[in-house]
């Protein structure tokens, strides 16, 4: 995971068997709601898998971008325009980033 004030990275939160080696989902939002609770994004740039997004009060933006590829310009406009809207709502508000592998973010 890496993080700055306002930025989280991280792998891709997932249940079941893969939450051994990935961010089991609960633990990610336990984490988002203790931390920043109302004031998160979570920002799903990977085009192969997806999950509920009840887990993160439906704050979920889903880009499709196949893992280890570059994303299209028009992917790219479209996360920053949607980064800058959540941002500037208010100061407090952070983004959550995660592709598959959370090497791509």
């Amino acid at each position: 995971v890496f993080s700055t004030d306002r930025v989280i990275a991280m792998s891709f939160p997932s249940s079941g068997k893969q939450s051994f080696y990935r961010n089991p989902i609960k633990e990610v939002a336990r984490f988002l709601d203790a931390k920043h609770p109302d004031h998160y994004k979570v920002y799903n740039l990977c085009s192969e898998k997806g999950y509920d997004p009840k887990y993160f009060h439906y704050r979920v933006e889903r880009i499709f971008i196949d893992d280890h590829n570059v994303p299209a310009l028009q992917d790219m406009l479209k996360f920053t325009a949607s980064v800058r809207e959540w941002m500037n709502q208010d100061e407090k508000n952070v983004i959550a980033i995660h592709c598959k592998g959370g090497k791509g973010q």
